[in-house]
C-alpha cells in the first residue's frame, strides 16, 4: 500500500529552511566565483544543521531536481552523484 500523499511531503514541515528566504537556496544564475561559493556555503550551512537533511537529499536525487540547493547539495553535485550512481 502506498503512503498517503501528504506523508510523502511531511518531512518538509520539519525542514530548517522552512520560512527562510528562498533566494538563499536559489542563487541568481549570473552569480559566479567566490560570491556564488559564499552563497552556496551559507545555504549548505542551513542544510547541514537540518533534521531532515537525508529526506531532502533523497527527494532531490530521486526527482532529479534541476535547480537550487537541496539536502546540502548543489544541482551540479546532484548531477554528478546521479552520473556516478548510474555508471
Amino acid at each position: 500500500m502506498l503512503p498517503a500523499h501528504s506523508e510523502l511531503w511531511d518531512w518538509q514541515l520539519r525542514a530548517r529552511c522552512r520560512g527562510a528566504d528562498s533566494t538563499m537556496f536559489y542563487p541568481p544564475e549570473n552569480t559566479r566565483g567566490p560570491v556564488r561559493m559564499r552563497l552556496e556555503f551559507l545555504a549548505k550551512d542551513v542544510c547541514w544543521q537540518c533534521p531532515v537533511l537525508q529526506e531532502c537529499r533523497e527527494h532531490a536525487l530521486r526527482t532529479r531536481e534541476p535547480y537550487g540547493i537541496w539536502g546540502g547539495m548543489t544541482a551540479k553535485e546532484r548531477a554528478l552523484a546521479d552520473h556516478y550512481a548510474v555508471s
